[in-house]
């Protein structure tokens, strides 16, 4: 007769000068710092679970473990012997599709939102019947199929893994983008906010489509009836489309990318708006000088730029980049007219972002009010523990001369 009984997992323990009431309190990360890293805890398989102790060996809670990247351990369970597989991670999924469905109906929305919504490192963004993976930790790099499989019993007959990025390169994980079930060849048209926006799940940004800016699209759309709109670093249309389904005259969107330039003016197209639409393809900073040169001026402007400041080492640099993006930004809004700024960047906090926008304002010459300070989308959930997770800001300023 062979023995069925499980092994134990192995054990991770906090330093004893490591404070465990963060864990207790539910914060989801613990550093390698934190560690006891001896030649035991250094030959745990990445991905691997295991139990999170404290410096006297009480156990905190269950953990996903990658001793090569700097958080060493993903708390998944505060029970130290909770079975980590194919159910728990459909109740998991259950959980927060029952939000999104109630909050936003129709399925196009981020369906987890890594540790917010209990799945640390992992995202998932669904559209329709499809769902993009990102497994940016090893623990669900070993479940991905486990994912895929709680994803389709969900009713989503196409879930492509999106293994890329610098989050999965920092954690020490392979490259690399699949169909894990099922398989589209074409752009998935998003309604969102009135507009229609063309999604590429395999061949465009992150994974196709930016969700967590609804809101803010929301916003400004109440704004723009009969405005002229400018929309820097448009993507795929963006605050542009928006804008024009809420009764935009016209809106010229700008991007260094023609493919998503290119998905942008199909989305206009389903929405019966060609005519008002443009675009220019280009370095946004090097379109807005030339815009500025060419005396041109839009009642809205936006710049939703990349993140400029994704970890502390590249604050400095990023929040100088923001200072430009409104520098040149600004002279391109008419007067009594609305610039909305937006950032990605954790690093960079709301008061640092807004310094520097206000700075770039003013050397730009004009004067502001502030009137509208917008975040992500409900779908996009905060972890309370984990400022890391509400890295979205939008600013809208009004210029009055």
């Amino acid at each position: 007769m062979s023995d069925s009984t499980p092994t134990p997992r192995p054990t991770l323990r906090l330093k004893p000068k490591v404070d465990a009431k963060r864990i207790r309190h539910g914060h989801p990360w613990v550093y390698l710092d934190d560690i006891v890293a001896d030649r035991r805890s250094r030959t745990i398989a990445p991905g691997s679970l295991a139990v999170l102790e404290d410096a006297d060996r009480v156990p905190l809670a269950t953990v996903g473990v990658n001793m090569g990247s700097r958080i060493a351990a993903r708390v998944l369970s505060p029970d130290p012997d909770a079975a980590i597989d194919g159910a728990w991670i459909a109740a998991r999924l259950s959980t927060a599709v029952t939000h999104r469905d109630w909050l936003i109906g129709a399925p196009f929305y981020r369906l987890i939102h890594a540790e917010a919504d209990g799945m640390p490192g992992v995202v998932i963004d669904r559209f329709g019947e499809a769902a993009v993976v990102q497994p940016n930790a090893a623990w669900a790099d070993v479940l991905v199929e486990e994912i895929a499989a709680a994803l389709t019993d969900l009713g989503i007959a196409h879930v492509l893994l999106n293994a890329s990025g610098r989050a999965r390169t920092t954690e020490g994980l392979s490259d690399g983008t699949r169909w894990l079930r099922g398989g589209l060849d074409a752009a998935v048209a998003v309604p969102m906010n009135g507009a229609t926006y063309m999604a590429d799940l395999t061949g465009g940004q992150k994974t196709g489509l930016f969700f967590d800016q609804r809101p803010n699209h929301a916003f400004l759309a109440g704004l723009a009836k009969d405005a002229t709109v400018l929309d820097v670093f448009s993507h795929v249309g963006g605050f542009g489309l928006a804008a024009l389904a809420a009764g935009a005259v016209s809106a010229l969107a700008v991007d260094g990318s023609a493919p998503a330039l290119a998905l942008a003016e199909e989305g206009a197209s389903r929405m019966g708006r060609t005519e008002a639409f443009t675009t220019r393809k280009g370095d946004a900073f090097d379109v807005m000088t030339a815009l500025g040169e060419e005396g041109m001026r839009f009642d809205i402007v936006v710049a939703d730029p990349p993140a400029f400041a994704p970890a502390k080492p590249a604050l400095t640099a990023g929040l100088r980049a923001y200072e430009r993006v409104a520098r040149l930004a600004a002279p391109l809004v008419a007067s009594g007219g609305y610039l909305t700024l937006c950032s990605c960047s954790h690093a960079a906090e709301l008061s640092k972002f807004r310094a520097s926008c206000i700075r770039g304002i003013g050397r730009a010459g004009r004067t502001a009010q502030l009137i509208h300070t917008g975040f992500a989308g409900a779908d996009h959930p905060v972890h309370p523990q984990l400022a890391e997770s509400g890295y979205l800001k939008a600013l809208t300023f009004r210029l009055l001369d």
